[in-house]
């Protein structure tokens, strides 16, 4: 499963109204993947100050146990052939990952639905 990059401030921050009971036990109890990519859009927002995001980020990623997926050629490439469904360059890489990696997805985003990637949310 590969976190989308709200599941996985959600998750870290808590959010019982955004992550339910459910989900959380999965993400707890699942091998959860997260992408250099959410750690780089995160990176982005917190120093623009547009997102608040732990300061220790990665090492709480590490911590929890969860692979960190690196970004590959293959993934980036995935990207160009991609419909244009999703304007958010950080998304369509987290979908083309998940393509190339063969995971299914934690997200709210719906538009993610419109790929060929499997999308899972039981908030």
């Amino acid at each position: 499963m590969l976190l989308d990059t709200h599941a996985l401030l959600w998750f870290l921050a808590g959010d019982r109204r955004n992550i339910g009971k459910g989900l959380r036990a999965r993400i707890e109890s699942e091998a959860t993947t997260v992408s250099v990519a959410s750690v780089w859009e995160i990176a982005i927002k917190t120093g623009l100050g547009k997102l608040e995001a732990p300061a220790d980020l990665p090492e709480r990623i590490q911590r929890l146990g969860f692979r960190l997926l690196p970004v590959e050629a293959e993934h980036a490439w995935r990207v160009r052939d991609l419909p244009h469904h999703h304007g958010d360059p950080f998304d369509r890489l987290l979908i083309a990952q998940a393509q190339v990696e063969q995971l299914a997805i934690f997200s709210a985003d719906p538009a993610f639905d419109a790929y060929d990637v499997t999308v899972l949310w039981d908030a």
